[in-house]
């Protein structure tokens, strides 16, 4: 995910000084950390959590943190004020969830979406391209998880709507990416209509949810497909420094996202279990979601932030921990075992911790030689 990346030719986003947004992203890191401690607890960590970090684990996560980085980023690229109601609402409706007003929390992350399908829809009539309409999508299918929440359904339910939401988001600025590379124009196309699918696949499964769910992992199968054969990252592999190690953690997350779709689209022929829903689950939002953070964060907190954000080989330390956490989880999943599934949970919180700790470590001592 890259700020900017939905830009209209604007050059306002200076408008709103970084010093402003760094409580808003501020806000979406309280919904990060306590989102990862409640999911910890969840597989069995005595840890100390906050009632609603541990029932709240996935919402706290997706709609919460990612809700507010992600339309964040959004507002920065059109730099409009209101824009940033978005990522306000967002990172508040966190904290009311974490108050225990799950109402009120509910209902700012819906107010949120909704502002932030507003921004994506102004991005996309300013620019009407193909990247744009598929980040429109996703705005929506963020738009759709926080209201399937904010009508007190199952929680479980909003989870094919953040796929659509993240997997979109990701897609589309890949996509943008896109055209520095040759693409037939039969392949965008196909983009196009995977990406409508995902979208409706997703509301699709808030009435007949398995259903739904199973054809939402076979378009993300096929999304995976598709990005590991034409994105630029392709190319950019046999590159050098941060471009190379961009690409690695881009084509990982697409490894992962094929992993999890087909697990996703076997639901009810090969499995019924929580052990592989946890780890369809996981292969896509820590495999796919997080590879993509961890490849743009040197470009995501310069743009909103402006910080110099030097890369460093180091970066590679949290993203191997990160993959072969998941991994270990994985097998945990798939063997049945308790301890494996929590060892694997731990290391990807600590892969999370030591990628920040990693970032806030290069961020300073960039502004530390700028100054």
């Amino acid at each position: 995910m890259r700020p900017g990346s939905a830009s209209a030719g604007s050059t306002p986003a200076r408008r709103t000084p970084a010093a402003a947004r760094a409580p808003l992203l501020a806000l979406g890191f309280v919904a990060l950390v306590l989102g990862v401690d409640g999911g910890l607890v969840r597989l069995g960590f005595a840890l100390p959590a906050p009632a609603a970090g541990v029932a709240w684990h996935g919402a706290l996560m997706a709609s919460a943190f990612f809700g507010t980085l992600i339309s964040l980023e959004r507002a920065v690229a059109i730099g409009r004020p209101w824009a940033y109601g978005a990522p306000a609402a967002c990172g508040a409706g966190g904290i009311a969830l974490l108050l225990r007003d799950a109402q009120l929390g509910f209902a700012l992350l819906a107010a949120g979406a909704a502002l932030y399908v507003a921004a994506s829809t102004a991005v996309y009539l300013r620019q009407r391209a193909l990247h744009t309409g598929v980040l429109a999508l996703g705005a929506l299918g963020l738009l759709a998880a926080n209201l399937v929440l904010a009508a007190g359904l199952p929680s479980e339910t909003a989870v094919p709507s953040w796929f659509a939401f993240l997997a979109l988001t990701i897609g589309g600025e890949r996509l943008e990416l896109s055209r520095l590379v040759p693409v037939p124009k039969a392949a965008r196309r196909a983009f196009a209509a995977l990406s409508v699918a995902v979208l409706a696949a997703a509301l699709l499964a808030v009435w007949r949810f398995d259903a739904g769910l199973r054809l939402c992992g076979a378009l993300l199968l096929l999304s995976a497909a598709w990005l590991a054969r034409y994105d630029i990252a392709t190319r950019t592999v046999h590159a050098k420094g941060l471009t190379r190690y961009i690409a690695l953690c881009l084509l990982a997350g697409y490894a992962w996202l094929a992993f999890g779709g087909a697990l996703l689209a076997a639901r009810d022929v090969l499995w019924s279990g929580r052990e592989l829903w946890d780890a369809a689950l996981h292969a896509v939002l820590i495999g796919y979601v997080f590879s993509m953070v961890f490849g743009h964060a040197p470009v995501i907190l310069p743009a909103v932030l402006r910080v110099a954000f030097p890369y460093r080989a180091v970066l590679y330390v949290p993203l191997a921990l990160l993959h072969a956490a998941l991994a270990v989880r994985v097998v945990g999943d798939l063997a049945g075992s308790a301890g494996w599934r929590a060892a694997g949970g731990a290391g990807n919180a600590l892969a999370i911790a030591l990628f920040i700790v990693t970032a806030a470590a290069l961020v300073w001592r960039g502004g530390a030689r700028s100054g």
